[in-house]
């Protein structure tokens, strides 16, 4: 794994996530880093900024749905703690 995967990487891999979990699942950012990053949690606690950049982006294209306490919510709005899923229709 490259220190830092690019945004094309950690989209692939929040898409291969949440299609895993499935429609009504979520899953939460920090397993997407743990999968990239392993275990370390100086490693992944790194990719948390650019995993919310990537989900933010994927949220706009239609591809995710970002979660807060269990609502759906902007990207621009998106503060916190979050989660993210498939749209209901995919």
């Amino acid at each position: 794994m490259p220190d830092r995967p690019d945004q094309s990487a950690l989209r692939e891999e929040i898409l291969r996530a949440v299609h895993e979990r499935g429609v009504g699942k979520t899953v939460c950012p920090s397993e997407i880093a743990r999968n990239l990053a392993g275990s370390d949690e100086k490693r992944w606690r790194l990719l948390m900024q650019p995993i919310r950049q990537a989900a933010s982006g994927l949220s706009d294209d239609g591809l995710v749905v970002i979660k807060r306490k269990g609502r759906p919510v902007a990207p621009a709005d998106l503060k916190g703690i979050y989660r993210l899923s498939l749209p209901d229709r995919a």
